[in-house]
This record gives C-alpha cells, structure tokens and sequence, in this order.
C-alpha cells in the first residue's frame, strides 16, 4: 500500500504534445512522477507541479472546487480558533516543539500530491456532509463533558470533509494522508500522559542505567532516578526531557511511511518501531550525560536540556528508522515475472494496464534504495543462450 492511492483514469481531451501537458495528464491518470522523468529533481518537480497548477486554475471546472475549498476551509479554522489557538500555545512545551512544522509539511505534500479535480458525484458530496456533521456532533459531545483535546482532534475530520465535499473521491484520495497527519500538532490527552509516558519513561531510566554499567560506571537507580558513583543524581524526569518526543518520534515515523512508497507490512513494522527507536535514543542521551557527570557536572546539566541534545536524537531516529528500511528492502525479495524482466531481453519498465493505472504508485518522491520500490528481482535474467530453469 502507498500514498496517495490512484485515482481513476480521466480523460483531460487530447495531448498537446508538450512535456508539461504529458505530465498532468499522467499524474491525472494516477502515473508516478518517477514514470514521467526518474531523474526530476525537487526544484525541477516542484515549478512544474507549480505551472500545473496555474494552468488547472484557468478552467471553471478546476478553479470551483479549489475556491470551495480555501472558504469552507476559512469558515472551518474560524470556529475551530479557540482549539488552534490552544494548539498553538502548547508548542512552547518541548514535548510538542515540533507542532509548528506538522501543518508546514502537510501543506507542502497536498502542493506535491495535488492532481486535477475529477467529477464529484453525489456520493462524495453526501460523504462530505456526513464527516462535516459528524465533526460538529462531536464537537457538542465534547463541549457538553467540557473535553478540550478532543474537541480541537475533529477539525481534522471536518477538515478531510470540507476536501470531499468540493473536490469528490479523487481529491479526497490524495489528500487524506496529508490532513491526517494533522493531528500531531495537538497535544496529547492527559490520560495518555499519565498511563504512556510514565511506564515508558521508567523503562528508559532502566535502559539508561543498564547501559551506565555496561560501560564500566558506577550507578544504580532509584525510582525515575540514577545515583551514580561520586553521589550525583541524574533525576530522568526533570533532567531528561527526552522522552517527551515520543510525539515527534511517531511523526517522523509515519512521515516516512508516506514519502518512503513502502508495502504495507513495512509500514505496520516501521510504525510499530517508533516507540522502541524513542526508547533507545533517549536512553542513549541520558547515557551521555551520565559520562559528562563523571567528568564536567556543570557540562552535563548544560547539555541535557540543549538544542544540540535534541537535534542528537532527532538525527539519530531518522537514521535507525532510514536503516530499517533498507534492511525491510532485502528481507523479502519481489520476483519480477514479466516476459522481458525472466528472458532478459530487454529493460524492465513500468507496465500500465488498459483496464486503469499501475498497481503501486509513488507519487511522492522516495528516498533512494529505501522501500519495497528498490528491491531487487529474485532470479537474475539468464545469460545469452541459456535455459530457463
């Protein structure tokens, strides 16, 4: 499974023979950026999908939907302000820092996933409604128990209804994905504060002091507490904020489950890393200021709290989950069967069935020799004059 899913074929009318024109038309028929120039890069990709998008915009039938949008989307931020404005504010806690940029990469994968606005049928303009009105009745349920986190977490359904209920099945199938992951720039309920992050962050301090031993240093913990041997006390719970970015960890996680054009059995294994990762970074910072302690107090209580300490493990997470997925590439291998990939007559290319658009779509650009989209044929082709096997 990828991200975006295709949406179906759509006849745009004749090509004009342009480049450019052969490019919308094929990401409106659901064909990867990759299929229409594998050596395109950012720049290059992002001025074209701007152009696009500015020719789109000359047609009533594009230029609508995208003006239904920006107002009922105006008219959506409205009522739900109090609740941004709560989100906002909870950035300045460093367990939720990274909420600025959560709305920022959401903006640009719907900019880079955009394809031209397909019929919207009846269907998707009930759906529409539906996910509209059920958001409201959350809303009062929500107001009525007085239960602020989950209040501000319907704009984000609200949000994929006001994408349906303009734009139909074919907007609201490239942009879901981005939407949702919306809802890591609101704070987490209070109740998964207290029964996730306390266990997990005892479980650090363990990590923590195991690997203190290891190393050769004296130390033992007490509680969420390490006493080390010169009788310095690491407190993990003030000290060490760095569990606090499980958040981040999960986001992280889940934006390279989009960008990364995995499987969906990799997705669920990258997904379920996020927390062991968090874990393991973590424990690794408090490990280093545990040494720091043996040799500049004043140096390690600078550093656990310091933007160098943070960026640490925020590089470090992106490497052990980036590593992850080169190994899921060669765990399980994908033998290709066509006729030309099993004789060896000729390059292996993308195949597009008359019936609609390829199996496995990667719209946005993935990261390179990561993802199921790397891996290599199982059985070599066979050399000039051999048998088959």
């Amino acid at each position: 499974m990828t991200f975006p899913s295709p949406i179906v074929p759509v006849d745009r009318g004749p090509l004009a023979g342009s480049r450019e024109t052969a490019a919308r038309v094929a990401l409106a028929s659901g064909a990867s950026t990759a299929a229409i120039n594998p050596d395109e890069g950012l720049l290059e990709g992002s001025l074209r999908r701007a152009r696009a998008f500015a020719a789109d915009l000359r047609s009533p039938d594009q230029r609508m939907p995208w003006i239904a949008v920006m107002a009922l989307s105006g008219l959506l931020m409205y009522s739900y302000w109090p609740g941004l404005m709560n989100a906002r504010s909870s950035w300045d806690n460093p367990q939720y820092q990274h909420g600025w940029i959560v709305p920022v990469f959401a903006l640009l994968m719907l900019f880079w996933w955009r394809m031209p606005v397909t019929q919207v049928t009846a269907s998707a303009r009930a759906a529409g409604v539906g996910l509209l009105v059920a958001s409201f009745v959350a809303r009062l349920w929500c107001a009525n128990f007085r239960i602020v986190t989950l209040d501000m977490y319907t704009f984000v359904p609200a949000l994929m209804g006001v994408f349906l209920l303009a734009g139909g099945w074919g907007m609201f199938r490239w942009s879901w994905a981005p939407i949702a992951t919306l809802i890591f720039m609101y704070p987490l309920p209070d109740e998964a504060t207290r029964y996730l992050l306390g266990p997990l962050q005892t479980l650090a301090t363990i990590l923590s002091t195991y690997s203190l031993q290891t190393i050769g240093l004296d130390a033992y913990r007490d509680g969420n507490r390490i006493i080390l041997g010169d009788g310095q006390v690491l407190g993990v719970v003030d000290a060490c904020s760095g569990l606090k970015m499980l958040t981040i960890f999960i986001w992280l996680a889940v934006m390279l489950m989009l960008v990364g054009g995995l499987e969906w059995w990799e997705n669920v294994v990258i997904a379920a890393s996020a927390i062991p990762i968090a874990l393991v970074c973590n424990a690794f910072r408090i490990t280093i200021v545990g040494v720091m302690y043996n040799f500049n107090s004043s140096l390690a209580e600078g550093f656990h709290d310091s933007l160098p300490a943070a960026l640490l493990m925020m590089v470090m997470a992106v490497g052990f989950l980036v590593l992850e997925m080169k190994v899921l590439s060669y765990l399980v291998v994908t033998e290709d069967t066509s006729p030309m990939a099993m004789y060896g007559t000729g390059p292996a290319r993308a195949v597009t069935s008359p019936a609609g658009p390829p199996s496995k779509v990667s719209v946005f650009p993935v990261i390179p020799g990561a993802g199921s989209g790397q891996k290599r044929p199982n059985r070599p082709p066979p050399e000039a004059g051999g048998k088959m096997g």
